[in-house]
C-alpha cells in the first residue's frame, strides 16, 4: 500500500471541520454542540482517506 500525501484543498477542509468541532466542544455553539464529534471524526476520516488514495 503506497501512501500519498493529501491535497491542499483536502487539507483544508479537514482542518476547518476540525474548527468547527473544536468551536462546538468548547463554545457551546447551538448549531454545533450536537455535531461536534461528528465533525472531528469526518475530518479525521478524510484525512485517512486521502492519504490511501491517490489524487484526493
Amino acid at each position: 500500500m503506497k501512501l500519498t500525501p493529501p491535497k491542499v484543498i483536502t487539507w483544508w477542509v479537514a482542518v476547518i471541520l476540525g474548527v468547527l468541532a473544536l468551536l462546538g466542544y468548547l463554545k457551546s455553539i447551538a448549531v454545533l454542540t450536537p455535531y461536534a464529534f461528528w465533525l472531528a471524526m469526518a475530518g479525521l476520516v478524510l484525512l485517512a482517506v486521502a492519504t490511501l488514495v491517490k489524487d484526493l
